[in-house]
């Protein structure tokens, strides 16, 4: 029998004969064990002091490179084919000697994925007992597009010069791509990234093709087994994470921190130092409760509430408070602005334009006399109209701290399509919001038409933004009688009652 924390490889079969290249760490001892797995396209050698920390607590710990990845033969297509080898794996897992026949899988974005595909496939016997989900990426439409339409562009950019078509990652090859050529995003049409990248990339065109079908999430209400799904609220996924927590039909935990994607190694700067937890630990922690039903059915989580030392139960939270544009806000900029994709809004800094034509509606709220704790989903309700028959909206809240340093909060996009000049009502979610402001806050709001290079530029022509090769101008007026925005404010500071993330996630 192996040792405690020592490697060996497994390779796993699939049906149509390619084999799947593994590093297993088993714990000391004779079993039978329970598994835990790991599916990665990001190199299994990574995970080697985690599986050494899983077989520390007695599971065997199974790190894969999935299909075209690395070590494991087939060709690499994102998305196709995880759920048939995460089921395959998990099989052969449970026919190893040592096995006691409980599997969770376990993984962390584009692994979450892997997790998430087998635990909801349509073969029992290849469906693992429970599932951690980190920061999912749920599929190939979710993260091409914002749910109300926006192309993802620096996120996916970012991801297909690493990892697409190729065997192993080049984890530097957007940021030598920007080194070389700053103005990298600004040439059109964004199909033709691949030639200005220097490489092929054939998957690209197929990334935007992708359409939204429910996918992953329209299966997670018939989930039976237990899911943990951890998420940042920081975090490009975030909503996806709290949604796939809200679909999911076994037990389900929520566990939310003041993390960018790579979780507690990456704290915004809410973060305080009782955010600081050890996720392995707690991971085993879970695994052990879930595998041994002492998990109880329903939705619990928890959240960091940043700007504060507290951790908060997750609920539907406060009804929200509505902001009226027109009286509990300030005019700085607007109401009638220009969206110009030659100048667009920037997602990469938070600066305001001082001079010049407006293209953004700025207003911004008086300080706040005292703390002001927001937990749960915000959002904004616009009345609105555009010189286009294609706009998209955005919003982006912002806090200013007494000293003027702004800290970004959260930004929603949609897409519309009304007719032009024809004035409408629609909301723009702004996602799950978990922040304790300072007294002397003020909240910055900015309604715009772009929000690049993060999103794609609407062209304003009726073409598709990934093929559009022509850009023109848009007039936008925001009706501030008719706009509000709905924060989620807790009443009293003592309402949000305080907890312990361990145990609330593994009760």
């Amino acid at each position: 029998m192996t040792a405690s924390g020592a490697a060996t490889t497994l390779l796993v079969g699939t049906a149509d004969g390619a084999r799947l290249t593994a590093d297993l760490c088993l714990p000391a001892g004779d079993g039978p064990f329970p598994a835990v797995l790991i599916r990665t396209p990001y190199d299994r050698r990574r995970h080697r002091a985690e599986l050494r920390a899983w077989a520390a607590s007695g599971f065997a710990a199974l790190a894969q490179d999935v299909r075209g990845r690395y070590a494991s033969e087939g060709q690499w297509h994102p998305y196709r084919s995880e759920e048939a080898d995460g089921a395959a794996t998990v099989r052969r897992l449970r026919e190893q000697p040592w096995s006691n026949g409980q599997v969770v899988a376990q993984g962390s974005s584009y692994g979450a994925h892997c997790a998430l595909a087998a635990a909801l496939g349509a073969s029992a016997d290849g469906r693992p007992d429970a599932v951690v989900a980190a920061v999912p990426a749920l599929g190939h439409a979710e993260t091409a597009r914002e749910p109300g339409g926006p192309e993802r562009l620096l996120a996916r950019a970012g991801w297909w010069a690493a990892h697409g078509d190729r065997r192993t990652s080049d984890e530097n090859a957007l940021r030598d791509a920007l080194a070389q050529d700053p103005r990298l995003f600004e040439h059109l049409p964004v199909a033709g990234l691949p030639s200005r990248l220097g490489r092929a990339l054939p998957s690209w065109p197929h990334l935007w093709a992708a359409e939204r079908d429910g996918g992953l999430l329209a299966r997670a209400a018939d989930a039976r087994l237990p899911l943990l799904a951890v998420g940042g609220t920081r975090d490009p996924f975030r909503e996806d994470t709290v949604e796939l927590w809200r679909q999911w039909g076994g037990p389900a935990r929520l566990l939310m921190g003041p993390w960018g994607h790579a979780l507690t190694a990456s704290p915004g700067p809410e973060a305080r130092p009782q955010h600081r937890l050890d996720l392995g630990r707690l991971y085993v922690r879970w695994a052990e409760a879930a595998l041994a039903g002492g998990l109880t059915a329903g939705r619990r989580g928890v959240t960091a509430l940043g700007g504060s030392g507290w951790w908060a139960s997750v609920t539907d939270g406060p009804e929200a408070t509505a902001y009226p544009f027109a009286t509990a806000l300030r005019l700085l900029g607007g109401p009638g602005f220009v969206a110009d994709p030659e100048h667009p809004l920037r997602s990469d800094h938070l600066n305001v334009p001082v001079a010049g034509r407006a293209d953004r509606c700025l207003l911004i709220t008086p300080p706040l006399p005292r703390p002001l704790d927001l937990l749960g989903s915000a959002g904004a309700r616009l009345t609105a109209a555009a010189d286009t028959p294609g706009a998209d909206w955005v919003v982006r809240l912002v806090a200013l701290d007494p000293r003027g340093v702004a800290d970004h909060l959260a930004t929603g996009v949609v897409r519309r399509t009304d007719p032009a000049h024809e004035t409408v009502r629609f909301s723009v979610p702004l996602g799950h919001l978990s922040r304790r402001l300072p007294a002397g806050t003020r909240l910055r709001v900015e309604v715009g038409g772009h929000h690049f290079p993060a999103h794609a530029r609407n062209p304003h022509t009726g073409e598709d933004p990934v093929t559009a090769t022509r850009l023109r101008s848009s007039r936008r007026s925001v009706r501030l009688q008719d706009s509000a925005l709905a924060l989620p404010v807790v009443a009293a500071r003592h309402r949000a009652a305080r907890v312990h993330p361990a145990q609330e996630i593994c009760r």
